[in-house]
């Protein structure tokens, strides 16, 4: 027994006084300002009238549970609130992005036209509903110059 503790002890001995040491070398930055400009027209027919509605649950103001898995990239119309917390996803615009998929999806459009999203939460101090209905008008890409 006396063996194993004296290397055990040693062990513990060496770890504890030892310590740890972390590096950290900053290095100045600019931020890069990038723009991407294109000749390019795209020619849009508008049709008719689109919508689509998405919800999910939100609990403690972080975990998402339920809801939908598929998502249009790229929905960000500003007046977004967040999630109650400065990190993670944030549940509004999840929610706002999983309608607009369902609108673009289930009417063959290409992009939605002019869309206007109302966005109900219901707030219960733990848990929170958000829903989201997007309406616009169909946009079919015809051709791009």
């Amino acid at each position: 027994m006396k063996k194993f503790l004296v290397p055990a002890a040693l062990a513990a001995a060496v770890a504890v006084l030892s310590g740890c040491t972390s590096y950290n070398v900053s290095q100045p930055t600019t931020p890069l300002d990038g723009s991407v400009k294109t000749g390019l027209k795209a020619d849009i027919a508008v049709g008719e009238q689109i919508s689509g509605q998405s919800e999910v649950n939100i609990l403690f103001s972080f975990l998402r549970f339920g809801g939908d898995s598929q998502f249009a990239d790229g929905v960000s119309y500003g007046g977004d609130s967040g999630g109650g917390l400065p990190f993670g996803p944030d549940p509004i615009s999840a929610v706002k992005s999983a309608a607009a998929y369902k609108a673009v999806k289930s009417s063959g459009a290409d992009l939605i036209v002019a869309p206007r999203y109302e966005l109900s939460v219901q707030d219960y101090f733990v848990f929170k509903k958000v829903t989201a209905k997007v309406t616009g008008n169909k946009g079919t890409i015809k051709s791009i110059r």
